[in-house]
């Protein structure tokens, strides 16, 4: 049945990224802005909502979850909904993306579960520029939870957003952080989603660029098992001598749509084909609806999934400028 979810350029979903919730414990501004309006708690889908989508999407030939948020582990029992869909679906690859602010005391349940892959979001290596961007003084306790992570055996990638003006001063401590530690350190370029982030096309720090400077400051080598339908988009490079990898993720300078597998399933129900468009497909009522149900989301994520757009063409009608509207901790990322 995966043939369902195949669009017109003969694309297949794969991979589905669930958002549990729209808040978090940072204020990051580049992903949040001012003036944040929260969702309400009934629009929130519910965790057995959600286990029914998964069982559904799972019957069209998604193979890969990974649940974001938000901060996901800001939303009370996420670590035991996690735990109860790694059982549920054994075999599915299950994975979470993180600030690690919070993880800390479910890392070796989590581990125990089969979750074994992790993302944890960290823009800078500098306490006070931690402090700074975040509004929080937490730089020690992500550190010491990426510590957690290595140490019960998780695959740990720490991804950075890539802006000039903030972090393109710490390449040398971001490769030499990969140098000493086995986890896969990579660079996103900021891209242009979002309200009141800041975004604008002198703060792009491009992939090619932060290559070259890495060169500059080691030798390094493209992973042989970099990419593919559970690998991703990010080029992963080994660093000679080196315990870790450096990896790019450039989306606005060197897109990746032809071969974009992704789901969007945001924390109050819409289903997303596309970051760089603001369309979306209301699922919750549907689900909800005595009457419909997953039968309905079914054919609605069907017919979804065939007009997934190419999210270049987008960003080229808007000439650099900025293109989904909705702010980023509202979609998952």
């Amino acid at each position: 049945m995966h043939k369902l979810l195949t669009d017109g350029h003969g694309r297949k979903a794969s991979y589905m990224r669930v958002s549990v919730t729209d808040r978090c414990n940072l204020r990051c501004t580049y992903c949040a802005g001012e003036g944040r309006e929260f969702i309400p708690h009934p629009d929130i889908l519910r965790y057995e909502e959600i286990l029914d989508l998964m069982d559904m999407a799972t019957r069209l030939g998604v193979i890969k979850f990974r649940f974001t948020g938000g901060e996901p582990f800001v939303r009370k029992d996420f670590a035991e909904f996690m735990i109860a869909a790694a059982h549920r679906f054994p075999g599915v690859d299950m994975c979470v993306t993180s600030n690690a602010t919070l993880i800390g005391d479910h890392v070796a349940r989590l581990a125990g579960a089969g979750i074994r892959r992790i993302n944890i979001s960290l823009d800078t290596l500098d306490p006070a520029k931690f402090l700074r961007i975040t509004g929080h003084d937490l730089y020690h306790t992500v550190r010491d939870n990426i510590d957690r992570c290595l140490d019960a055996g998780m695959d740990v990638k720490v991804n950075a957003v890539a802006m000039k003006g903030f972090n393109d001063d710490e390449l040398s401590a971001f490769v030499d952080f990969a140098r000493n530690h086995p986890l896969d350190m990579r660079f996103i370029e900021f891209m242009p989603v979002g309200l009141e982030t800041g975004w604008n096309d002198q703060t792009v720090w491009k992939a090619e660029d932060i290559l070259a400077q890495a060169q500059a400051l080691a030798k390094l080598t493209p992973s042989p098992d970099a990419g593919g339908v559970i690998g991703g988009p990010a080029r992963m490079y080994d660093i000679d001598g080196g315990k870790g990898r450096i990896g790019l993720i450039s989306p606005y300078t060197n897109h990746f749509c032809d071969t974009c597998n992704r789901l969007r399933l945001t924390s109050d129900g819409n289903l997303r084909t596309c970051l760089f468009s603001d369309k979306v497909y209301r699922l919750r009522p549907v689900l909800r609806h005595p009457r419909l149900g997953i039968p309905a989301v079914e054919r609605i994520i069907t017919r979804a999934s065939r007009h997934k757009p190419m999210g270049y063409k987008l960003l080229e009608r808007m000439a650099g400028q900025g293109v989904c509207k909705t702010r980023m901790a509202s979609i998952g990322g």
